[in-house]
């Protein structure tokens, strides 16, 4: 079966959180960003609630916005490792919580704009901000109240045959990681997979991504046990 990767964007295939550095720059109400934050981590509101109200604070024009995120890089080993799993017939595609207007520009900037990619968007009037969900979770899915639901991109890749190792560093990877077959982690989410009995190989960096990777197809090969999701965790059902 052939692997296909689901990576995340912020703080991941970028290194930096491009969407956290946005709304610190232009927010008008830091305490209301620091709240928002303390309410998603504790589970009371979903991201796209935390991503709605930290729009709202937001006071900038799309020029500004895209001037400030040209300021950043993707993982230095991110494109040579995207373009050789493709090479072998291997998917890679990102999912972001973030908002696709700097998802596009970064991926563009180091050549590669045929990436799929799905996230949230950003309609810029003015000098506002107002965020949409195309991918949101919908009301069929007890899920976590996502702006960009990335267990359905799991289970669209494994309905298409492959075997789906997802590469994330962050809270809002959770729902994909409990639905993924492989995740691959670092970061918070690396530390809430064992905190739930989630099996995560950790990696720093793209390179190790790759060594990863490299592992995961040797043991395919020889027909060796990867990682799955842990007992009590099971694959989400389709929605």
């Amino acid at each position: 079966m052939t692997l296909a990767f689901l990576c995340d964007f912020d703080g991941t295939v970028a290194p930096a959180d491009v969407g956290a550095a946005l709304v610190a720059r232009f927010t008008t109400a830091p305490e209301r960003i620091g709240e928002l934050a303390r309410r998603w981590t504790a589970g009371e509101i979903g991201s796209r609630a935390v991503i709605e109200g930290e729009s709202a604070t937001l006071r900038v024009r799309e020029g500004e916005a895209l001037a400030f995120v040209r300021g950043f890089a993707l993982d230095p080993g991110f494109a040579p490792f995207a373009r050789c799993a493709r090479a072998r017939g291997e998917p890679v595609e990102l999912a972001s919580e973030g908002f696709g207007f700097y998802i596009r520009e970064l991926l563009a900037h180091a050549g590669l704009d045929d990436l799929p990619w799905t996230a949230n968007e950003a309609r810029f009037e003015n000098d506002t901000l107002t965020p949409g969900f195309p991918h949101a979770t919908g009301a069929e899915r007890d899920c976590r109240g996502c702006g960009n639901c990335k267990a359905r991109h799991v289970e669209r890749l494994r309905r298409a045959g492959h075997r789906v190792v997802l590469v994330g560093d962050g809270l809002s990877d959770r729902c994909a990681a409990e639905a993924a077959d492989v995740v691959l982690a670092r970061g918070r989410l690396l530390e809430w997979c064992h905190a739930q009995g989630l099996a995560a190989l950790p990696f720093e960096d793209f390179a190790g991504v790759e060594r990863q990777a490299e592992r995961l197809r040797a043991g395919a090969a020889t027909g060796a046990a990867v990682p799955a999701p842990a007992a009590g965790h099971p694959t989400r059902a389709e929605g």
